[in-house]
């Protein structure tokens, strides 16, 4: 037998398994569904991604979202109206979202509750047990501030940091009310 032919026969030997499996491929089933519920979480870190990586987006703006399958609704409140529509452009342009419902609140543009973001901002990032916070370029505790009235909102890592925080809020000169709706998230290892 020739080189060629060894060759040939070799090949057909090795090949020949291989096509009864590319072609006997099993129907999706399972693995499909558990894709698409891998996809969940996916796509809800890739839209939190988008928002923070928004320009202008800062502490005293607080964009939120559900998602109902591929349908996302983005809520909360900014001071820009660019940056509502912009979260909603950048929203869109994920792959794997259908549709954006845009609720987003523009708060009223308002001097005086200009300084009492100023001021509850020093308040509570100038608070050496809050402090470490203020570090990353959006930091997790929001400042939302309507007519007088605050809102805390984003997440804290203890309980005593959260009850600070409003306690802190509070203590502000021209503040009409806190509402502290931060939320504790406990620490990976597990202890709060």
């Amino acid at each position: 037998m020739s080189r060629f032919g060894i060759w040939l026969a070799l090949l057909a030997l090795i090949s020949a398994p291989a096509i009864p499996a590319l072609s006997a491929q099993p129907a999706p089933s399972g693995k499909t569904q558990k894709s698409a519920e891998k996809a969940t979480p996916a796509l809800s870190r890739e839209i939190h991604r988008q928002i923070l990586l928004l320009p202008f987006y800062s502490v005293f703006d607080f964009i939120d979202f559900t998602l109902e399958g591929k349908k996302v609704i983005l809520t909360g409140q900014v001071l820009r109206r660019t940056l509502k529509e912009n979260a909603e452009a950048a929203v869109k342009s994920i792959e794997g979202v259908d549709s954006v419902v845009n609720q987003i609140e523009i708060l009223p543009t308002s001097p005086s509750d200009d300084d009492v973001r100023t001021a509850v901002y020093r308040a509570l990032y100038e608070d050496s047990a809050l402090a470490h916070y203020a570090v990353q370029n959006v930091p997790p505790l929001h400042i939302i501030v309507n007519n007088g009235n605050v809102v805390l909102v984003g997440s804290v890592d203890s309980l005593s940091d959260k009850n600070l925080a409003g306690y802190r809020a509070g203590s502000v000169a021209n503040v009409h009310g806190v509402k502290n709706n931060l939320v504790v998230h406990a620490k990976e290892s597990g202890a709060e």
